[in-house]
């Protein structure tokens, strides 16, 4: 649990690292400094790609159990690249992040809406999972799959 916190759910903070997130794709981030400090800190989860490389380094910050009572949503940060955006997003956590604190102005540069294949309709990041690629009526993947129930097909 975060230091000063009495919250028994705090927010939590997932971080990408696979295959350009945290990697040498990236430079000049001490990637692994970059978990150290926020671990540190407070909940740190370590995701495989959430499917957002092109903002190496993601960041996805989770409400705590009074954010979500507040309608606090999980926010993606992406670029955050830089010992300041790390220490901004940890500064935002430890007043209480999404729903119980307005972030740093700075961050509003940071945040991104995911796509839906990415961010799904679950209420955390989806780790580690890809959109199948769509099938075409008549193509030869669309002849061999069954009808599931509600018309979808199975493949």
């Amino acid at each position: 649990m975060p230091m000063g916190t009495t919250d028994p759910v705090p927010c939590r903070v997932t971080v990408c690292r696979d295959c350009c997130c945290g990697t040498s794709k990236v430079r000049g981030v001490d990637h692994a400094e970059q978990v150290a400090y926020l671990s540190e800190r407070m909940p740190v989860g370590v995701s495989e790609c959430l499917g957002v490389c092109e903002r190496a380094n993601v960041v996805v910050v989770r409400p705590s159990a009074a954010g979500r009572a507040a309608g606090g949503r999980p926010v993606w940060l992406g670029l955050v690249n830089d010992p300041a955006a790390t220490e901004d997003v940890a500064a935002w956590v430890r007043a209480g992040g999404p729903g119980v604190a307005a972030p740093p102005d700075i961050l509003d540069l940071y945040a991104f809406t995911p796509p839906r294949r990415v961010a799904g309709p679950s209420r955390t990041p989806r780790v580690g999972r890809r959109s199948p690629l769509p099938v075409l009526p008549g193509s030869e993947r669309a002849e061999t799959r069954k009808p599931r129930p509600g018309g979808r097909a199975d493949g």
